[in-house]
This record gives structure tokens, sequence and C-alpha cells, in this order.
């Protein structure tokens, strides 16, 4: 873990709200210097507290209207199964997000498409017939009540 001071927090809660601030409009928000703040984040980017910038696009806009959770049962639990799986993952660009999990379902994954024929051909013609996948599970978002990126960086005060 990356020690940060107050300042510290003070820009990295201003850059998760608008990461396009200049150093002079951080500094003005962390109260320090336009060549300390720069210094300071400089300081967070090499660490990898801050991962990287992006523009946060709204994906109903842009047609895509299907959020769906799906779970996966594993075949067999060997290293080289799970090595296959996250290799198939990472080849779908429709799958956000993949985690790995205890409990009944061995991946959890979040998918973002335009339709539900997306999701049917990802679910029938992508996980169900990979060697690795034994059971496939999905639910569809109905409503989405909270999204959010942002770190809780006020526990990191306390």
């Amino acid at each position: 873990m990356i020690p940060v001071d107050a300042f510290d927090l003070k820009i990295l809660a201003a850059l998760q709200e608008d990461g396009r601030l200049t150093n002079q409009q951080l500094a003005d928000v962390a109260g320090l210097s336009a060549s300390q703040c720069s210094r300071r984040r400089m300081r967070l980017e090499e660490e990898k507290v801050i991962a990287g910038y992006h523009a946060d696009l709204a994906s109903e806009t842009l047609g895509f209207n299907v959020i769906a959770f799906i779970h996966i049962t594993l075949a067999t639990h060997s290293p080289d199964n799970a090595k296959k799986f996250r290799a198939l993952v990472n080849r779908v660009d429709d799958i956000q997000e993949a985690y790995s999990l205890t409990g009944d379902a061995d991946y959890l994954l979040k998918a973002v498409l335009r339709d539900l024929k997306s999701l049917s051909d990802i679910v029938n013609n992508v996980l169900m017939p990979h060697p690795s996948v034994a059971h496939v599970r999905s639910s569809i978002v109905l409503d989405r009540l909270k999204e959010s990126v942002r770190l809780p960086l006020k526990q990191l005060a306390r």
C-alpha cells in the first residue's frame, strides 16, 4: 500500500470527479502550488496509484442496452483449464469485467451488449461450446441503481 497524505487525497478525489483537471485547477482544490501539485500527481502516476485516464462513455446512448452478469462453472478445476478460460474471456470484447469467485460459480462475468441476441450469441456460441466451461447461467440487469468506479477515499483519511 502506498502512503498518501491529505493533499494526495484531495488530488485523487478531484481527479476521480474530473480527470481532465489541469495542474493549476488541482492545485487550487488541494491548496498547493501548481508545481507541488504537478510533482505529487507525477508521483501518484509513477506509483500506479493513478492507473490511467479515460473517457466515461454513455453505453445506452451508443446502443448498448443490455447488461448481463454471467455465472460460469468450469468443467474441471485444473490450472490448464483455468488458463484456457481466462484466455477466452480476454478475447471477448463484450465482457467488461471478470472475477474468480468462491461459492457456487467459479467465475462472474459482466457483459455489456447491444441486445438480447448478442447475449444469446455469447452464451450459446462462445461460452457454452468452449471445452473449459461446464455450466453457464446469466442474469439480465433490469435497472441500474448505482454505477461508480470511484474509490471510497474518505476511508483512507481515518
